[in-house]
């Protein structure tokens, strides 16, 4: 886990504020002991209908809203299983199942450390239609700002490419409600769902934790899809 002063050190800014640190940091810290996440039996499924309530952040999405299989994925962007699926398998799932309306894919926030918190506060406040291309980015670049010396610092950089100026960035990761809906969203996925790992996927209602490769996808996909 990255602490608190590695994620501040280096910036040179005015970077993350108190303001910023206490939202980041959230009422009980981070971390899944220190959130207080006690994951369920690892029930092989949960209830579909459930999984899809509305929850403490409106669901980002992607595909046709009537597709006849909906994947829920829990993710840390700082986890490297999660940046290896986004590599592989994340093109064939969305060209071969999102894009042809066969798949609804959902992302779901379960930040393993306040840098991924951080990440993911970003992509939240990137603006209509901009999550899904901020994740992309941060996930492809994963090496270059989640495991530096000064992943503030890189952090800001990529924001600035997106367009968003430093004062949006500061602005964003001194939200402390948006910081306490994610931790809310990610201890739900433990306590209600079982989440104890990322990634963790629900393909309607079936738990498949791993980085599922292209060739699981496919055998996971054929039966519930048929002649689709």
């Amino acid at each position: 886990m990255i602490d608190r002063r590695r994620f501040l050190e280096g910036t040179g800014t005015a970077l993350l504020t108190a303001a910023a640190l206490l939202a980041l940091s959230g009422p009980r810290g981070l971390g899944l002991g220190e959130l207080g996440f006690i994951g369920q039996a690892d029930a092989q499924t949960v209830d579909a209908a459930k999984l899809l309530e509305a929850g403490p952040l409106p669901d980002q999405w992607l595909g046709k809203a009537d597709a006849p299989v909906t994947i829920v994925e829990y993710a840390s962007m700082t986890c490297g299983h999660c940046a290896h699926f986004h590599a592989t398998t994340w093109p064939v799932l969305k060209e071969k199942y999102i894009d042809t309306g066969k798949v609804r894919f959902v992302l779901r926030e379960f930040p393993l450390d306040i840098v991924a918190k951080a990440a993911f506060m970003l992509a939240r406040c990137s603006g209509e239609g901009k999550y899904y291309p901020m994740v992309d980015t941060l996930f492809d670049n994963q090496k270059n700002w989640a495991f530096t010396n000064n992943p503030a610092q890189a952090l800001l950089a990529i924001a600035k490419q997106s367009g968003m100026t430093e004062q949006q960035f500061n602005a964003c990761l001194s939200d402390a409600k948006l910081a306490g809906e994610i931790d809310q969203t990610a201890k739900r996925g433990a306590d209600d769902f079982g989440v104890d790992s990322t990634p963790t996927f629900y393909i309607n209602g079936k738990k498949v934790p791993g980085a599922i490769s292209p060739e699981e996808l496919d055998k996971e996909l054929a039966p519930l899809l048929g002649a689709n």
